[in-house]
C-alpha cells in the first residue's frame, strides 16, 4: 500500500533554531521535502530559482493569488511571500512527506486547507537560552535585541493552535524527536483507514472459506 505524504508545518521562536533544524533533518532522511516559497524580492547572491525561491515579479504574485496558486502568502516589507499549491500536492501525492517552515498566521491557513496537516512549534529550553540566542555575539545594539524580544512574544501568541511543542536544546535529538513525531503520524488510525478497510475485506473473505 503507497503511503500518502503528510504536510509538516514547522514555526516557533526567532533565535530557536528552526533552520539549523530544517537542515538537519533534510541532511539525515532524505525522505522529506523542503516547500520552497515564492516571492517577489530579488535574487541574492547565490541563490538559485527552485532552490532558495521561486523568484516572482510582483504582476506574476499577484496572478498566482488571483489564481488560488498559492496556500498562504504574505506580505513583508513590500515583498509578498507565499506557499506553491502544485508543488506541495504533488509531492505529496507522490508519497513524500512535506515540510513547511512558516509563521502563525500562513499556518492558520494551512491547517484550513489541509486538516490533517502536524503543526510543530519550536522553541528554545527556557528564556534565558532563547534571549542568548536572539542577543547573538552581543554586537547588536540593545533596541535590536528589544525588537527581537517583542516579536519573540507576539509569536507566542499562537502555540496552543499546534499539535507539539519541541524543545531544540540539543540539535541531533530535536531532529530524532520530530522524525519520531511524523512516523507516529503515519500510524495513526485516521491515517490508515483504506488498508483497515482492505484487511476487513479479505478477512470476510477468509471467515466464508472462499
Amino acid at each position: 500500500m503507497g503511503r500518502q505524504g503528510i504536510l509538516i508545518v514547522v514555526s516557533g521562536f526567532s533565535g530557536a533554531g528552526k533552520g539549523t533544524v530544517m537542515k538537519g533533518l533534510m541532511d539525515r532522511y532524505g525522505s522529506y521535502a523542503l516547500s520552497v516559497s515564492a516571492t517577489t524580492r530579488p535574487p541574492r547572491p547565490g541563490e538559485v530559482e527552485g532552490k532558495a525561491y521561486f523568484f516572482k515579479t510582483r504582476e506574476e504574485f499577484e496572478q498566482m493569488i488571483a489564481d488560488g496558486a498559492l496556500i498562504e502568502y504574505a506580505q513583508y516589507v513590500d515583498n509578498y511571500y507565499g506557499t506553491p499549491r502544485a508543488y506541495v500536492e504533488q509531492q505529496l501525492s507522490e508519497g513524500r512527506d512535506v515540510i513547511l517552515e512558516i509563521e502563525i498566521q500562513g499556518a492558520r491557513k494551512v491547517r484550513e486547507q489541509f486538516p490533517e496537516a502536524v503543526l510543530l512549534f519550536v522553541t528554545a529550553k527556557d528564556l534565558p537560552t532563547l534571549r542568548s540566542r536572539l542577543t547573538g555575539r552581543g554586537t547588536e545594539p540593545p533596541e535590536v535585541i528589544a525588537q527581537r524580544l517583542c516579536r519573540a512574544a507576539q509569536e507566542s501568541e499562537g502555540i496552543e493552535e499546534y499539535d507539539y511543542l519541541v524543545i531544540n536544546d540539543d540539535l541531533d535529538a530535536c531532529v530524532e524527536e520530530i522524525h519520531g513525531i511524523i512516523e507516529s503520524e503515519h500510524r495513526k488510525i485516521s491515517r490508515n483507514k483504506d488498508f483497515i478497510h482492505q484487511i476487513r475485506e479479505e478477512l470476510e473473505v477468509f471467515s466464508k472459506g472462499e
